[in-house]
């Protein structure tokens, strides 16, 4: 799997785009114990003000305590499904993406956690977690798309669950990277 590893490390090294980054999401990578590469993902809580009951990657809202949009990544990773910035080897961003309320710009971060993580969800933010193989997504006849007010959106149904809207379009720029387009 050496060849995932080394077409990521092309990653620009930081946030781009015409708009400065409103949120940080890290998009963790892993190898477990059969060299698979998973990718971790939450489900959010139905009492979460934005998103209720959505699947995401752990990030959220940069911080004035966050020196970076990387930090702010690697801090929101951290409280809410336990993985210790020092665990995680940030590979570059992904393009931005909008959510459904235009203002906010968010900045993905690829990272490889050394090691299969302990996930320890903070149940005020993440309702469940999920360890999907990379690989499963690249299989296009799971995914399909609707057209919603003019946008094409794109979804997956991952382990029963729903993936879509900011966070497909973050799995769909990530695959896309790893075909080389």
């Amino acid at each position: 799997m050496a060849s995932l590893w080394d077409t990521l490390t092309d990653l620009p090294a930081d946030h781009f785009g015409p708009q400065p980054a409103t949120a940080a999401v890290l998009v963790p990578l892993y190898e477990d114990e059969n060299d698979v590469v998973r990718v971790v993902i939450t489900k959010r809580p139905d009492h979460m003000p934005s998103h209720p009951g959505q699947l995401a990657f752990p990030g959220g809202k940069i911080d004035p305590v966050d020196t970076s949009v990387l930090a702010a990544a690697l801090r929101e990773a951290d409280e809410e499904v336990g993985i210790p910035p020092e665990q995680v080897t940030p590979l570059g961003f992904l393009e931005p993406v909008s959510t459904n309320r235009a203002e906010v710009v968010v900045a993905p971060v690829v990272g490889r956690v050394a090691g299969v993580p302990r996930l320890i969800p903070d149940p005020a933010e993440v309702a469940s977690t999920m360890v999907p193989p990379l690989h499963y997504f690249l299989d296009e006849d799971r995914w399909r798309t609707e057209t919603w007010s003019g946008h094409e959106l794109w979804f997956i149904e991952v382990e029963g669950e729903i993936l879509w809207g900011a966070s497909a379009r973050i799995m769909r720029s990530l695959l896309e990277v790893i075909r080389g387009r």
